[in-house]
């Protein structure tokens, strides 16, 4: 099978960041489409999910399901049984897959943690399950063991998002059998190398066509560079703009405690991905 470009999709609010904009997700979702990607991840970490109310997430995992690309669900929480009612909804609403994350704040042991992933995983079967492993957010790394262990536990378990670089990080995840999704845009090409299933990408929120085109050509050089100039500001609000600035009608609301962009960093912004 062909490697995937799936866009970790940006979540559109209204009023302050008060609600979803409903009336943004279709026009977005097309934008998405048009830029060749193969589905979305929802509600992950460019898409603000963690920021969101059990409410708000299933309203918005609905909303995505409803659109016209494969949509793979972000239904990591704090507490198992959000995230194992999100997992449940998502598969009511009829999404490709679930994604969960390791929980952040409290570093769990490794029992707590493959209960917490199972306990995720059975509640969306048979869809696939995948595990999200991003060091960064979580405070720890999932262990590869853990994620053996949940393989031999549950029938779903599909893969992984693993969104840690350098690659040295990623490789430990490669395991036969388990469809890998790389993060970081500038490893796009070394994982494809080394057997990678695709990308679950932020940048690709709003520049798809820059991502998908790494994805078919193996080189990740390019989306690397463009992901550097878009981290030197408020990442989601950064995206949100050049979605904006684009003519997709997508507000610039993100939802405190993040920010959004001051006029001269939006001024900045725009010029320095002008021609990309």
């Amino acid at each position: 099978m062909a490697p995937r470009t799936i866009a970790a999709a940006l979540t559109p609010f209204t009023d302050g960041a008060a609600a979803l904009d409903e009336a943004a997700f279709e026009p977005y979702l097309a934008y998405l489409q048009a830029g060749g990607v193969d589905g979305v991840l929802a509600l992950g970490t460019t898409g603000e999910g963690i920021l969101l109310s059990l409410a708000e997430r299933k309203a918005a995992i609905t909303r995505f399901a409803d659109g016209p690309l494969a949509v793979l669900a972000h239904c990591g929480a704090q507490s198992t049984a959000d995230t194992v009612a999100l997992a449940e909804h998502s598969a009511e609403a009829g999404v490709e897959g679930v994604a969960v994350i390791a929980p952040p704040y409290f570093q769990l042991d490794d029992d707590a943690l493959l209960a917490h992933f199972a306990a995720a995983a059975r509640a969306c079967a048979p869809l696939p399950f995948y595990v999200y492993e991003l060091e960064k957010a979580s405070g720890y790394a999932i262990p590869v063991h853990v994620v053996e262990r949940l393989r031999e536990t549950v029938d779903n378990a599909a893969g992984m998002k693993v969104s840690d670089a350098p690659f040295a990080k990623v490789q430990p995840y490669m395991l036969e059998g388990l469809d890998v999704f790389v993060g970081a845009e500038a490893l796009i090409g070394e994982g494809l190398a080394a057997g990678a299933a695709g990308a679950v990408s932020g940048l690709a929120s709003a520049f798809p066509e820059a991502v998908a085109e790494a994805v078919r050509s193996g080189d990740s050089t390019a989306a690397g560079e463009l992901r550097a100039v878009v981290e030197r500001f408020p990442r989601h609000a950064a995206l949100k703009a050049v979605v904006g600035a684009r003519g997709v009608p997508m507000g610039p609301d993100v939802r405190g405690p993040l920010r959004g962009l001051t006029a001269a960093e939006r001024d900045e912004l725009l010029a320095a991905v002008a021609d990309r």
